[in-house]
C-alpha cells in the first residue's frame, strides 16, 4: 500500500480564526472571585460578626444614665439616696452646668460634687469652694485635692470593711462603720494643722472620709470613693447614714455633676500634647509606604490576560494587502512613496552609502553609476507624482529598471530584474513580512 504524500510546501494561505486556537476567557467570573478572595472574605465575616457582638454587649451593659446620676436607678447611679432625701422634704437640683451650681451655693444649698473626668479646673473648684457653705467631693482626683485640700493625698483602696470613726464629724458618728470597696485618702501635718481630720482609719494607710475647712470657711467634706452613694452598696453597713447625713443637713441639695460645657477650652489639651511623640514619624511612613506600594501595584490594570500570538504572514501576502488598500482608496502618492523608499534604501546599500545619506545625494550617486542625467534621477526618486493608475505602474517599471543598473554597474554579471509573474510573491526570502 502506497503510503499518502504529505504535502510540505510552505503554504501562504491567511490562518483563519477557525484554526487559531481561541485564548481561554480571563474574566473572573462570581464564583472564582468568591473562590480566589474566600480568606479574606471570612476574616471580614468574623470581624463584622466580632463587631455586632461586642455593640450588643456594650448595648446590654449600658446603664440608663452616668455613674452617680440622681436619676439612673443602675447599680452605678444614686437614685435610691435621691428618692430618700425627698421623700423627706430635701429639694434635690440635678446640675449638668457649672454656673446653676455656684449660684445654688451661693444661696446657701449644700452641694455635692462628683467630677469623675476631671473638667473643673483648679479656679472654679476654688471659686465653687469659696461660694458654698457645705460641700461634699466624692472620689475627689488629684487636682481637686491640690486645689481645695492641700496637704491631702491618695492613698489607694481600703483592705476591707472600716468601723474605725476617729472624729467628730456628725454623720460619720451616726454611720458607725463602712462597707468594703472604699479608697483612702492621708492628711500631712500641714494639712492637719490647718483643721483637716480623717474618719474611718484602716489602720496606717489612710482615711475613707477627710473634712476640713473650705476656702470660704465653709464645711468642706471629701469621700474617697461612690462606694457609700452608689444604688448597689447603700444599704450595706452604714453607708446610706453617712450619705444621708452628709447630703441632707440643708433643705436644697445640688447634685452637681459636671458636664462637657464646663472645661475651660483655654486649658484644654490641644492634639498635638495628647499625641504620642511617635504617631507623627509612624504615619508619615506608612504614608510614604502606601504611596510606593500604589506606584508598584499600579503599574498592573488588571489580571494578565494569556493571549495568543499572531501568526507569521508572508511579504508576499503583506505587500498584496496593503496594495489592495491603497487601490481601494487610490492613494497613488503614498503607494509611489513606499516604493521609492524602498529603492532609496536599497540604491545607498549597494553603492555602501551611509544610512544618514540624504536623498540628494543618493540620487547623484545613482546617476554617476549609470550615466543617466542627475535632474532625472532626482525627479524619479522625488519630484514625479502619478496622475493616474497607469503612470503609476510606469514610475515602478523606471524605478526598478534604475535598481538594475546600479547593480549592474558594481557587477555586470548581475542579470537584468526579472518581471513578476500573477503567482509569484516578492521578497521569496523574507517570509515573515519584514519590509524595508
Amino acid at each position: 500500500m502506497t503510503p499518502p504524500v504529505v504535502d510540505t510546501a510552505p503554504s501562504t494561505t491567511t490562518v483563519t480564526d477557525a484554526a487559531t486556537p481561541t485564548a481561554p476567557a480571563v474574566t473572573p467570573t462570581v464564583r472564582a472571585f468568591l473562590r480566589h478572595r474566600r480568606a479574606w472574605l471570612v476574616i471580614g465575616a468574623v470581624l463584622v460578626l466580632g463587631a455586632l457582638l461586642v455593640l450588643a454587649i456594650q448595648g446590654g451593659a449600658r446603664t440608663p444614665g452616668p455613674a452617680m446620676g440622681a436619676d439612673n436607678p443602675a447599680p452605678a447611679g444614686a437614685k435610691a439616696l435621691v428618692e430618700v432625701l425627698r421623700d423627706h422634704g430635701i429639694t434635690v437640683t440635678e446640675s449638668r452646668s457649672y454656673e446653676p451650681a455656684l449660684a445654688a451655693a451661693e444661696r446657701g444649698a449644700t452641694v455635692l460634687l462628683y467630677d469623675e473626668s476631671g473638667i473643673l479646673d483648679d479656679r472654679r473648684l476654688r471659686e465653687l469652694a469659696a461660694a458654698s457653705d457645705r460641700l461634699v467631693v466624692v472620689e475627689p482626683a488629684f487636682g481637686a485635692l491640690e486645689a481645695l485640700a492641700p496637704g491631702v493625698r491618695l492613698a489607694g483602696a481600703a483592705s476591707g470593711p472600716v468601723d474605725a470613726v476617729g472624729c467628730d464629724l456628725g454623720a460619720a458618728e451616726r454611720a458607725g462603720a463602712l462597707s468594703d470597696g472604699q479608697r483612702l485618702l492621708t492628711i500631712d501635718d500641714d494639712a492637719a494643722d490647718a483643721g483637716w481630720q480623717g474618719c474611718f482609719r484602716d489602720g496606717d494607710f489612710g482615711f475613707a472620709v477627710v473634712a476640713g475647712p473650705g476656702a470660704g470657711g465653709g464645711e468642706l467634706t471629701m469621700v474617697g470613693a461612690t462606694t457609700v452613694f452608689a444604688n448597689e452598696t447603700i444599704a450595706e453597713s452604714g453607708n446610706a447614714a453617712l450619705a444621708i447625713g452628709l447630703t441632707g443637713v440643708t433643705d436644697d441639695l445640688v447634685w452637681y455633676l459636671p458636664g462637657p460645657a464646663d472645661a475651660d477650652a483655654a486649658d484644654a489639651p490641644t492634639i498635638g500634647e495628647l499625641t504620642p511623640g511617635w504617631v507623627s514619624p509612624v504615619m508619615l511612613l506608612a504614608i510614604v509606604i502606601v504611596i510606593v506600594v500604589g506606584i508598584w501595584r499600579g503599574r498592573r490594570f488588571g489580571p494578565l490576560v494569556v493571549e495568543n500570538l499572531p501568526v507569521h504572514v508572508p511579504a508576499g501576502e503583506t505587500s498584496a494587502g496593503r496594495a489592495r488598500l491603497y487601490a481601494r482608496t487610490a492613494s497613488r502618492t503614498h503607494a509611489l512613496d513606499q516604493l521609492r523608499i524602498g529603492t532609496v534604501r536599497r540604491i545607498a546599500r549597494v553603492l555602501r552609502l551611509p544610512r544618514s545619506a540624504e536623498l540628494a545625494e543618493v540620487a547623484d550617486a545613482a546617476a554617476q553609476a549609470t550615466g543617466r542625467d542627475e535632474a532625472a534621477v532626482r525627479q524619479l526618486l522625488a519630484d514625479v507624482q502619478p496622475a493616474h493608475d497607469r503612470e503609476l505602474v510606469e514610475l515602478a517599471g523606471e524605478l526598478a529598471r534604475l535598481e538594475a543598473e546600479v547593480q549592474r554597474t558594481l557587477d555586470p554579471r548581475a542579470a537584468a530584474p526579472r518581471a513578476p509573474t500573477s503567482d509569484a510573491s516578492p521578497d521569496r526570502d523574507d517570509p515573515t513580512g519584514r519590509r524595508p
